[in-house]
């Protein structure tokens, strides 16, 4: 007897924390990391038919300087880049470029504004280098917003409105995943363009701030935007302790708001020392996948590993 196996499917990751561990252990090299502390690797990327990653800059309280950022620019560039499987994604055309010739899409995006110290210069700057998404927030308030731990839970400064208006000048994508509730109405009034909640589960089945309300979640479908499932274990479920299954619990709640073409995936591997059970790195997300196809039709699936984002990303990049 033969038993057929599930197909291996197309993943994009709209978030990942690799940056900040390359930030914070100089020695580590992306390419071949020796040392064994980074989740993702071209390695694992390429195993799992990964098409797109997104790397978030992402610059600890402790130093929230523009050094940071440029040094964090400087490693993508220098180390993430370096390796020949990845290629950078400015626009449309560059995304399906990278889909077509078999190459990793690599998408840099900005975890907080904290160390741009309200210059959109620099914002501009980031821009040209190849700066594509932004949440305005951590969890903490800085000088655009309140990020959605801060005890006050205010929402966008003047400045942080300002920011929010040259982000969509220019064509970066928003993103919600951190920022206050105030903050993210807010946000849905001003914002002409559809944003994105990169890393970020469902409220209902886990309480803890950092997931979205149902009327969160229904205001993002309404706008066209996507919402990333993400396997940080505290955001699956309560109490901890959280199976792939668990996980797809997130997913199918979405959906039954109407969000089945609005889901993504946003692992957040790097920015977490706790997992889901057996989902530890890209080379475990095809267990997801597995879970996932007994689940759901084979073209939800389709839709929620890759094509919802590919839609999202041809459409809001930049074309040229």
């Amino acid at each position: 007897m033969t038993t057929q196996s599930n197909p291996q499917l197309p993943v994009v990751d709209f978030h990942c924390d690799a940056l900040w561990k390359l930030l914070e252990h100089e020695e580590l090299d992306f390419v071949t990391d020796e040392n064994g502390l980074l989740d993702v690797t071209p390695d694992r990327l390429i195993a799992s038919d990964t098409v797109l990653q997104t790397f978030a800059i992402f610059v600890p309280d402790r130093l929230a300087d523009k050094e940071s950022i440029w040094k964090s620019v400087d490693l993508f560039y220098g180390k993430i880049l370096r390796n020949p499987h990845l290629t950078l994604i400015r626009t449309a055309s560059d995304l399906k470029a990278a889909v077509a010739g078999g190459r990793i899409g690599a998408l840099l995006s900005l975890e907080g504004v904290d160390s741009l110290q309200g210059d959109l210069t620099m914002l501009r700057l980031l821009y040209h280098l190849g700066l594509r998404a932004l949440g305005l927030t951590w969890n903490h308030a800085n000088w655009a917003a309140d990020g959605v731990m801060e005890p006050r839970q205010g929402g966008l400064t003047a400045k942080g409105r300002k920011l929010v208006e040259e982000c969509e000048r220019l064509g970066i994508i928003l993103d919600v995943s951190h920022l206050s509730e105030k903050g993210f109405w807010e946000l849905t009034e001003l914002a002409e363009r559809s944003f994105i909640a990169s890393h970020s589960n469902a409220r209902s089945l886990c309480a803890h701030p950092r997931n979205l309300t149902d009327d969160q979640i229904r205001a993002l479908i309404a706008i066209d935007g996507r919402i990333g499932v993400t396997y940080v274990p505290y955001f699956v479920k309560d109490g901890g302790g959280a199976a792939i299954d668990d996980v797809i619990r997130h997913m199918d709640y979405i959906a039954s708001l109407g969000g089945a073409r609005h889901l993504m995936l946003g692992s957040d591997f790097d920015g977490i020392d706790q997992y889901v059970d057996h989902l530890r790195s890209p080379g475990d997300v095809s267990k997801l996948i597995d879970a996932m196809l007994r689940a759901f039709p084979e073209s939800m699936v389709r839709d929620v590993t890759s094509r919802n984002a590919i839609r999202f990303l041809e459409d809001r990049l930049p074309h040229g």
